[in-house]
């Protein structure tokens, strides 16, 4: 099978690392890619936004499967457009990827449907948005509607602060993704991360992971895109996931195809598990980044079958199957992130990986031939381990051989789950 990897992330070179590896695959192609992704895929200098340029390509080299790993070129609709010229694509329309394109449609969805979730309400103006803030109170959760790249969150534990976050998305802080506002109930709990594959039909439950979504150890400071995560989670026992399955995600399924929009790709819930049980914060329409690094590090099927089932409506033909085994991740980002930082930055050495561990490339390109950092979150070290704890340690001891000067990571990844297995 020829296949075409839209994506150059941490996520993209998890993905290629591990359909690289199925029997299957006789040609793996990666747009735009980045050099770790360049180890098992071939890159192409594709512009991903061009719609028509990624289906000549596609057709020129006859791939049989694309793969797009990021959530932008889904509600853009690369999807549609890729399936309208005959090419099998795993990924949601662009009617389904309103699911993370609109904080607001996935709400509404949820109060039509009743999928547990916290009580909001959707605003155009900043006032009428600042006068709910006042008679709700805080903490309260401001986000903005669109896509912020995991940034246009702000869980406000003061009425001032939601006020202000209220007055960012509206002054232009996040673009477009902002002209719109979601205000909604805080919600009591520990987070989770659910992973399901669907094919509009069939459900297909994955795996759960916790991230840390703070800059700072003891999950302080800003909100970035992820500073780490870890699966399983602990949180997630075999009745949480049942009851995940049967009160969130199989009515969104359900109600994505009464509502005529089908949901074909991965369910990426973001879950609080609260005194009344799973509650829905969000859902991704791809897998996760940092989670899908440790998700593809523990499953033991190969991939590219699973996908392929998942994009031509024959999932209940598929299993999956996992590792006990932890696995964890440690994000390496550039001093200042998620605030401003140097870009071009030189990574003078990349420790080897092994069978427990290996890092994945996120922000990184060839400048002049040397490797440099190009992104906020820059590389990804992971590793196994019988428990968390263990994962942990190797996950550090390697992140602690990478040369880079201007890199930094959290050194607390895995914390809840480790004070559980100290117990």
């Amino acid at each position: 099978m020829k296949v075409l990897l839209i994506g150059s992330g941490g996520r993209e070179h998890a993905l290629a690392w591990k359909i690289a590896q199925s029997p299957l695959i006789d040609a793996l192609y990666a747009a735009p890619g980045n050099p770790g992704i360049a180890d098992h895929a071939t890159l192409v200098s594709l512009d991903v936004e061009d719609h028509a340029a990624v289906i000549a390509f596609a057709k020129e080299k006859a791939i049989d499967f694309v793969v797009i790993g990021p959530e932008a070129p889904l509600v853009a609709g690369l999807a549609d457009d890729l399936r309208a010229a005959g090419i099998a694509t795993f990924g949601p329309s662009k009617a389904a990827a309103q699911l993370e394109g609109s904080k607001g449609f996935t709400k509404d969805l949820c109060a039509r449907y009743d999928i547990p979730t916290g009580a909001y309400q959707r605003f155009k103006s900043a006032e009428p948005a600042k006068d709910y803030v006042r008679a709700q109170g805080a903490p309260i959760v401001i986000k903005a509607d669109g896509l912020a790249a995991g940034k246009g969150v702000t869980v406000a534990m003061t009425e001032a602060e939601a006020l202000a976050a209220i007055d960012d998305c509206f002054d232009g802080a996040f673009g477009a993704a902002g002209t719109e506002v979601v205000v909604e109930a805080f919600l009591d709990g520990e987070e989770a991360s659910f992973f399901c594959l669907s094919d509009g039909k069939t459900a297909l439950a994955l795996a759960t992971a916790q991230d840390h979504k703070r800059v700072g150890d003891g999950d302080t400071g800003p909100n970035t895109g992820g500073m780490g995560a870890y699966s399983p989670a602990p949180v997630m026992t075999p009745d949480m996931v049942e009851r995940t399955m049967k009160e969130i995600i199989e009515p969104t399924i359900s109600g994505m195809a009464k509502d005529g929009n089908p949901f074909s790709g991965v369910f990426f819930a973001g879950l609080m598990i609260t005194a009344k049980g799973p509650e829905l914060i969000e859902y991704n329409v791809r897998f996760g980044d940092p989670e899908c690094q440790v998700l593809m590090m523990r499953l033991k099927s190969d991939l590219l079958p699973i996908l392929y089932a998942t994009a031509t409506g024959t999932l209940d033909k598929v299993q999956a199957e996992w590792r006990d085994d932890a696995a964890l991740t440690v994000v390496l980002a550039s001093k200042g992130y998620p605030g401003a930082y140097d870009k071009y930055t030189p990574i003078a050495h990349i420790p080897e990986a092994s069978e427990e561990a290996k890092v994945f490339h996120a922000g990184t390109a060839l400048k002049d031939g040397k490797l440099v950092a190009t992104g906020g979150r820059v590389l990804n070290v992971t590793a196994f381990g019988r428990n968390v704890t263990e994962a942990q340690a190797r996950a550090y001891a390697l992140a602690d051989k990478v040369e880079w000067e201007n890199g930094f990571c959290r050194r607390d990844i895995g914390w809840q789950a480790i004070a559980r297995e100290k117990a």
